[in-house]
């Protein structure tokens, strides 16, 4: 997680490449990362991709999917 020079948080899902959202609030950011999480797993490839990676923490917070 990072804020943008708009002051937006953005979050990132490292295992499914291009997986990035932005919100004006943290909640709003971990909210919209579990949506796009969530359609990246939609797509057969990525789910593949997603069970060939191992588990690891890179932040405090966590998102369900």
């Amino acid at each position: 997680m990072s804020r943008g020079e708009d002051g937006y948080y953005i979050v990132q899902c490292p295992t499914l490449p291009g997986c990035v959202t932005q919100g004006k609030t943290l909640d709003e950011a971990l909210k919209n990362i579990k949506e796009v999480i969530e359609l990246c797993l939609e797509e057969k490839e990525s789910r593949a991709m997603a069970r060939a990676f191992g588990t690891e923490e890179v932040s405090l917070h966590t998102v369900s999917v």
